[in-house]
């Protein structure tokens, strides 16, 4: 049989990428499918904030953060929290990428020129007993050039694939069915969309030009997950987190629609813990939006005052930065799908940064300078556009314009001035207290004993309605969508399993399609700079399987 290609890899995103770059290496002729444009290679991964997870790194080492490899793995797992049946391969792929973590994962992207900031932030701190959810230390690496300096090598590893005659990209190709021969999928079909030059992450057309049919030895899976497509969303929305909000703020483009896994299980694969999704409640809606309903996520600091969509406190440990999903499951039976960070300008200037490599230029952009200007400003500037242009925010000098201003941006005027007055100053006297019951308190002052919070990220100790700290802010806090954390099930050579557990001849998966692993390598709950990471080890694992399959 003639074959167009040694393999296809459909999805042009990091695990795409990192999949076709170890295909080259090995020799491996590969064609490259993307339905989007090619100005949109890299996919999700280039508007990241460049989050890495690593365990026991020079950054960490000098930072003074004491970590191991039983620690990583202890924290991993309390926190996924695997139980069901479905779970072998996800725990066996956990086991796995904490390995990698642990070893020769820095290297390697040090290796292809990935550099790291100093500082490493400390995400999902948890907030329960040693053997639950979260970072016992910090862990998240922000890499110096964020989103895109992740993408950078790989995208430079594949042009030089087609340099040397091994690679086809094929933009604007929409799978559309796989099929067999002689028992083995090697056949994908599609359409061919009309050209686009529409920017990065905004809809491009979908109107049909043609069709296509390719042949290879073997299919790689790497098209992402379902954040884009709400009603998805909401369709495998779990009972554990309530009610499925009828309002979210996009955080991936319409275009992350889910349809391809659900073409490869027409064909035989077996998509598990589809209940399993991982989406941000900290949401804004972008100012300056680049695809529709585009919203941004703050990655805060411990000390915003953090108020259901009545001005009730949420509960402890549910504080800025500590359980993204338990906040989920909290605000969701509420009844509403709000909620509201009450601070000051003192505390927005030291703690919010916005993820997204395009709101954050210093990084992305590699400037020392302008990182050392972002630190001396009392509010780094993408931040202060959102004070000045942003939606969900009300910035004011007293509380009673502040309520006012809240108040004004729901339908029903809900926060009460005189109560959250009180609660305010509550808080407020405990910060005076050395000795305090207030447990967000305790974690703000636990925070600043780590050199790296103190510099950057946690604001020293303060009233918040104390004039010299003012103005006073208030955020609206909206659902976010981002991952998926279920998948196509695979083994450890990142082959695509069937419903009976014997491997979908021909057909590899990596990246979000197969939950960044084994179809769900996170379980419940992710540890943060995962993601990212999730897509290149398991990219990386199915390019070298598939290479040693093809002959």
């Amino acid at each position: 049989m003639a074959y167009d290609a040694d393999v296809i890899v459909i999805g042009a995103g990091l695990a795409g990428l990192a999949a076709t770059a170890e295909l080259v290496d090995a020799g491996r002729k590969v064609i490259l499918l993307d339905q989007e444009p090619e100005q949109s290679i890299g996919g999700q991964a280039h508007w990241s904030f460049g989050g890495l997870f690593f365990v026991n790194s020079p950054e960490q080492r000098r930072m003074r953060i004491k970590d191991s490899h039983a620690l990583a793995l202890q924290d991993w797992m309390g926190t996924a929290g695997f139980d069901r049946a479905e779970d072998h391969w996800p725990r066996r792929w956990a086991e796995a990428y904490v390995d990698f973590a642990a070893g020769e994962k820095r290297s390697w992207l040090h290796q292809q020129g990935v550099r790291f900031f100093p500082v490493v932030g400390w995400a999902e701190r948890g907030g329960y007993d040693a053997n639950g959810h979260g970072n016992s230390v910090p862990r998240f690496h922000i890499t110096w050039g964020t989103g895109p300096g992740v993408v950078a090598p790989f995208e430079r590893r594949v042009r030089a694939g087609v340099a040397r005659g091994l690679v086809q990209l094929k933009f604007r190709h929409r799978v559309t069915g796989l099929s067999r021969s002689a028992g083995a999928v090697d056949t994908v079909t599609g359409e061919i969309l009309e050209p686009s030059g529409i920017a990065r992450g905004q809809a491009s057309s979908r109107t049909v030009a043609g069709a296509f049919e390719l042949k290879a030895q073997a299919v790689i899976v790497t098209s992402g997950g379902i954040g884009g497509n709400h009603d998805l969303v909401r369709a495998n929305w779990p009972e554990r987190l309530g009610t499925p909000p009828e309002k979210m703020v996009a955080g991936v483009p319409a275009h992350v629609d889910g349809k391809m896994l659900a073409i490869a299980e027409e064909t035989g694969a077996h998509l598990i813990n589809r209940d399993r999704m991982w989406h941000y409640t900290e949401g804004i809606q972008n100012w300056n939006p680049i695809w529709e309903n585009h919203g941004i996520r703050i990655l805060p600091g411990p000390s915003s005052l953090w108020l259901d969509a009545r001005g009730n406190r949420l509960p402890v440990p549910l504080f800025p930065g500590f359980d993204t999903l338990g906040t989920l499951e909290h605000i969701m039976k509420t009844g509403y799908e709000y909620t509201w960070f009450v601070l000051d300008q003192k505390i927005i200037g030291k703690e919010f940064a916005l993820s997204g490599s395009e709101q954050n230029p210093d990084l992305t952009g590699k400037s020392i300078r302008d990182v050392i200007g972002r630190a001396r400003a009392d509010v780094p500037g993408p931040v202060k556009a959102f004070m000045d242009n942003g939606a969900d925010f009300v910035v004011e000098k007293d509380l009673g314009a502040l309520v006012r201003g809240m108040n004004a941006l729901t339908k029903e005027p809900l926060i009460d001035e005189a109560a959250l007055r009180r609660e305010i100053v509550a808080r407020d006297r405990e910060i005076a207290n050395p000795f305090t019951k207030d447990l967000q308190v305790t974690s703000i002052r636990g925070a600043r004993n780590y050199l790296g919070d103190k510099l950057i990220r946690t604001a020293t100790p303060h009233r918040i309605l104390d004039p010299k700290a003012g103005p006073l802010i208030a955020v609206r806090l909206h659902i976010l969508t981002r991952k998926s954390l279920g998948g196509l099930e695979t083994d450890l050579s990142s082959r695509v399993l069937t419903e009976g557990g014997d491997p979908l001849s021909g057909v590899y998966a990596a990246g979000e399609a197969a939950g960044f692993g084994g179809g769900g390598v996170h379980g419940y709950r992710s540890l943060e700079g995962t993601f990212l990471g999730g897509c290149l080890f398991s990219g990386r694992t199915a390019g070298r399987a598939a290479a040693k399959a093809v002959s």
